[in-house]
């Protein structure tokens, strides 16, 4: 069984980071269509700024915000305005056809990959 890619959204753009929260990442629901990442789904995040990378869950934002919010321990790492990369993988013996989306500043999807 291999782990192999199976969702991303590239270049997104960091709007928040909550230190108080109790962990995990919060991304607009619409994005979260696109790519096929589900509530509570475990996702990589890799920041394009800092090249901090962390492991964490999705939490669901209001759909159409553009949010991506860092919340608990992640805040402290990747902080407002950091572009990331947010990435689900999928264990399988077969290969698997990723989803891709590019998103523009403010987190409004752009065109699949």
């Amino acid at each position: 069984v291999r782990s192999i890619l199976r969702a991303k959204i590239h270049k997104a753009t960091v709007t928040q980071a909550d230190v108080a929260y109790i962990g995990s990442i919060t991304i607009d629901k619409d994005l979260l269509e696109k790519v096929d990442i589900w509530p509570y789904e475990k996702v990589l995040v890799v920041s394009n700024t800092s090249g901090h990378r962390l492991e964490t869950y999705v939490i669901e934002g209001e759909e159409g915000s553009g949010v991506i919010c860092m919340n608990g321990a992640a805040a402290h790492l990747i902080q407002t305005g950091e572009e990331v990369i947010i990435m689900a993988f999928e264990h399988s013996n077969a290969p698997v056809e990723p989803i891709a989306i590019l998103v523009d500043d403010k987190n409004r999807f752009v065109k699949r990959l």
